[in-house]
């Protein structure tokens, strides 16, 4: 039985719709805080458990039976270490045979304040004796082209990048990499470095965005501190919008640039290009 944790969110969704591909939907567990939230999973066959990252008890009854656990990172910045060790935990009292966790690309060395948390993390897994598979995700790709509509209503895109190349891939093509880890009759690697085929400059991404718009967007790198102060006037929290103008600041100096072809090479197909995401997104 293979449980995908936090299968009520946009990637969690998209794992799950990648395994019923792939195996009988009896044999996939969406494990959720609320499960109201998955009832259209329910209704295609999947199992639904109540599994919360800070209540060690329900994750021991939502593991109950599984062969294969997907750790997808909990958003809840700076507890996240506690509540991925909930889970880690648990998996080592039900005995799976593999426990697979997305972390960050290069997390081991990068620079990202962003890293600190999956670096713990990944420490934490490999100190439990579990077998595991790092499932270590570039930028999502949807990081950018779901802003685009406030970049062409203000007639720039903004950042903090400079020109640092960013090789993003779709949130679809992180998805089928982790159910085809999780499906796979051989043993899965340890870990993987999944990162879109072709990186891009966001001076790119502004170039592409005016191609397709019929409109000129040019990207307006900013410092990051200007940056961090932008994102907050804009309603994002303090401690977020300033891990988002680091891991800016931290991309102007390669933190997510990848040249390994990984992520294309475990699905078996080039990843989504950066023309098709920009076109998805103004379509």
């Amino acid at each position: 039985m293979i449980i995908v944790t936090a299968a009520s969110g946009q990637l969690g969704r998209l794992v799950i719709q990648q395994l019923l591909q792939r195996v009988p939907a009896g044999q996939i567990v969406a494990a959720v805080r609320d499960v109201n939230k998955v009832a259209d999973l329910a209704a295609q066959g999947v199992l639904v458990r109540h599994a919360d990252y800070t209540d060690p008890a329900s994750l021991d009854v939502a593991f109950q039976g599984a062969s294969k656990i997907l750790l997808i990172s909990s958003n809840d910045l700076g507890q996240r270490v506690a509540q991925h060790r909930n889970v880690i935990d648990a998996a080592v009292r039900a005995r799976v045979s593999l426990l697979a966790y997305t972390s960050l690309l290069h997390a081991d060395t990068s620079s990202m304040a962003l890293a600190v948390e999956h670096r713990a993390t990944e420490a934490a897994l490999l100190a439990s004796g579990l077998p595991y598979s790092l499932l270590r995700n570039g930028w999502y790709v949807e990081n950018y082209t779901g802003s685009l509509a406030a970049a062409l209503a203000h007639g720039a895109l903004v950042g903090g990048a400079g020109e640092g190349r960013i090789a993003a891939a779709a949130r679809a093509d992180y998805a089928e990499a982790a159910a085809v880890v999780l499906t796979s009759t051989q043993a899965p690697a340890a870990i993987y470095e999944l990162a879109g085929d072709q990186a891009f400059t966001l001076s790119e991404l502004a170039a592409e965005v005016s191609l397709q718009s019929g409109k000129t967007i040019p990207f307006q790198n900013l410092p990051q501190q200007a940056y961090a102060e932008l994102l907050k006037n804009v309603g994002l929290p303090a401690a977020m919008a300033e891990l988002i103008a680091d891991a800016d600041a931290q991309t102007a100096l390669g933190a997510l640039d990848d040249r390994s072809g990984t992520l294309g090479s475990l699905l078996g197909r080039p990843t989504v290009t950066l023309a098709a995401a920009v076109r998805e997104a103004l379509a």
